[in-house]
């Protein structure tokens, strides 16, 4: 579903992805962990289109992301390339980012019924689905402003899934919230690994959820995957010493 080859970026002289290779299965949820500044998010940037990559070719889907093909080769995409690109692709971020001047309900109507052509019923149908599966089906004519930090991120949950993205894209989704917000969050995302085949790709501190939701953990350490396994393994037994350095740091913390 995804796939990174030979991937670089960087930002002047600091390069923070060094041709980096890995893949995603279709339904798998892969975890990136890792210090600050080892590239985990820039990777997330780049799969919304947020990011353009100094070298190197990004798939979703079986599609280039940011190129077309061209003859024997591969040309940089236009616009209209990326915008259709970006339909398959979900994210929520760690801020919400929802419009205030909204409902909850049309913040999660808005994105299907302007970017995806789907009738206002419908996508009101879909929306107040969603809202009922992140717990919040009461709130739906509220205004964000009148909501939790909990309470708007299962919101902003909810619009990303409004769009029924092949893959989700979650990046310390928890980090902005009061730690007795966090199990709520973490709540709705362990129900939606359980119940959906979409494919995750998440960046978190929260080694306890990463350790139940997902197939596979990634370490990452200036711009490369280090090491990389099940969850058990890694987090259990880990073979590199600068994953021992950073679980201790992490988990001690905790």
């Amino acid at each position: 579903m995804v796939r990174f080859d030979k991937v670089v970026k960087k930002y002047d002289d600091h390069v923070v992805l060094r041709e980096l290779d890995f893949e995603v299965a279709p339904g798998e949820r892969v975890t990136l962990i890792g210090p600050s500044g080892s590239g985990k998010t820039t990777i997330l940037r780049l799969l919304m289109t947020l990011e353009r990559p100094d070298d190197g070719l990004i798939w979703v889907d079986g599609d280039p992301l940011w190129h077309v093909r061209a003859g024997t080769g591969y040309r940089p995409a236009n616009e209209k390339h990326l915008r259709q690109a970006r339909r398959s692709i979900g994210m929520v971020f760690q801020q919400f980012n929802l419009f205030p001047n909204m409902s909850v309900l049309r913040n999660v109507t808005e994105p299907p019924v302007r970017v995806l052509g789907v009738s206002r019923d419908e996508a009101e149908q879909r929306a107040r689905s969603l809202l009922e599966r992140v717990g919040l089906s009461e709130k739906a004519d509220a205004r964000p402003t009148q909501l939790s930090g909990g309470q708007q991120q299962r919101v902003a949950i909810a619009r990303a899934l409004a769009m029924e993205p092949k893959v989700l894209l979650l990046d310390e989704v928890t980090s902005a919230l009061d730690p007795e917000l966090v199990v709520g969050v973490l709540d709705v995302l362990r129900e939606i690994a359980d119940t959906t085949d979409i494919t995750m790709l998440i960046v978190t501190h929260e080694m306890n959820f990463a350790r139940d939701v997902s197939n596979r953990v990634m370490m990452f350490d200036q711009g490369q995957v280090i090491e990389q396994g099940p969850p058990e393994q890694i987090f259990t037994d880990p073979r590199h010493e600068r994953s021992k350095e950073f679980l201790r740091a992490v988990l001690d913390a905790r």
